[in-house]
């Protein structure tokens, strides 16, 4: 019964995670998955799932409970209903809201974007203890007894000083036989990485645009927290100024101004000198804009920050440019005019709308850096 009920379970949770993924671009652009994240879940709502539920017969036109009475007869209550609507045996569809673990909902976007694993740098220069349990011992406390190889010690003792009876097969056993599980602390290689999101938030940067960059942050650092084991992730926002705020400033942030793109990039390069050695991090910044900056002079010391201090010290820099009404998305143009030759150090993304989410994702993320 209880392998039924396992099998039963495993197949609920593949239909589940089929449908998700039959939904998942449809997910990916919905801002509200932002909201109703947790330490370790999401939720999300799931129509058209078949619900187990007792279905009755028109022939079972028996009462509740015993005694007697006829059919019709009113149970529990004196008062008479209004409703107009009877009740039927047909199916309906239902809406289930499951939880689903961010693990889960990274590898489901991994499979569906065709995402590689990503190829660290300076693994060998990050080490973690991990305690490992892989040998057994005849001393060792009783939480750590192995209860099998206990059995099959006295079993054999038993065997062999001709003291089994198979009519009467008790394994009894003494200290001697007890084994007991042994542990060992090896040392792991972990690498480590570090993303700094960089966004916009200048007046011709509107909420759609906005909200935009915030889906699209939530499911690459999904991804990337699934690659790496201790990633860090520092958050800044500029207009003509830019200043490091946490998550939940950066994801709900509603400031305006002027656009001066060189300030984040410097605040940026201050962050990784300061806390992230480049042969000991994987570093991935990532920039969101309309592509208006105030200046043609700040556009070109822009230029020069990514070519003389970004590229050598990072993974690879992500640009994604959200189009604006607003903006003159003249900033995409000139990274490529300057870098059209250097696209393994700059990865490049024109997001149109929310349906342009999904490409720009797999743009960043499809190189495997």
């Amino acid at each position: 019964m209880i392998l039924k009920i396992e099998q039963d379970l495993s197949r609920f949770k593949q239909i589940v995670r089929g449908k998700i993924k039959e939904e998942l671009r449809k997910f990916i652009t919905r801002g509200e998955l932002i909201g109703k994240q947790g330490k370790k879940f999401i939720s999300i709502p799931i129509s058209q799932i078949d619900i187990p539920r007792f279905r009755y017969e028109d022939r079972q036109m028996g009462g509740v409970g015993q005694g007697e009475g006829a059919v019709g007869t009113p149970i529990g209550t004196d008062e008479e209903g209004d409703g107009q609507a009877q009740a039927g045996n047909q199916a309906s569809d239902h809406i289930l809201e499951v939880d689903v673990s961010l693990e889960e909902m990274a590898q489901l976007l991994g499979e569906e974007l065709a995402l590689p694993r990503i190829l660290p740098k300076g693994s060998d220069r990050i080490v973690s203890s991990k305690t490992v349990y892989r040998g057994v011992r005849p001393s060792g406390p009783e939480s750590l007894r192995h209860f099998k190889r206990t059995y099959k010690q006295a079993l054999k003792r038993q065997i062999l000083s001709g003291r089994h009876d198979l009519a009467r097969p008790i394994v009894i056993p003494y200290g001697e036989d007890k084994r007991y599980r042994s542990y060992r602390v090896i040392q792991e290689r972990q690498p480590r990485a570090v993303i700094i999101y960089m966004m916009d938030v200048s007046g011709s940067m509107g909420q759609e645009q906005k909200e935009i960059v915030r889906i699209e942050t939530f499911w690459i650092d999904m991804w990337l927290r699934s690659q790496y084991k201790g990633l860090e992730t520092r958050y800044i926002i500029h207009d003509a100024v830019a200043r490091e705020v946490d998550a939940e400033t950066f994801y709900h942030t509603r400031e305006s101004g002027g656009t001066i793109i060189s300030s984040a990039y410097k605040l940026a390069l201050k962050i990784v000198h300061e806390n992230y050695p480049a042969a000991e991090w994987n570093i991935y910044p990532f920039h969101f804009s309309d592509g208006d900056n105030w200046s043609g002079n700040d556009t070109m010391e822009c230029l020069s920050l990514l070519e003389k201090e970004f590229f050598p010290l990072c993974n690879v820099f992500c640009y994604g440019q959200v189009e604006s009404e607003y903006g003159s998305g003249q900033f995409l143009k000139d990274l490529k005019d300057r870098f059209s030759e250097k696209s393994e150090h700059l990865l490049t993304s024109k997001i149109e709308g929310k349906e342009g989410i999904i490409e720009s994702i797999k743009t960043f993320l499809g190189k495997g850096k």
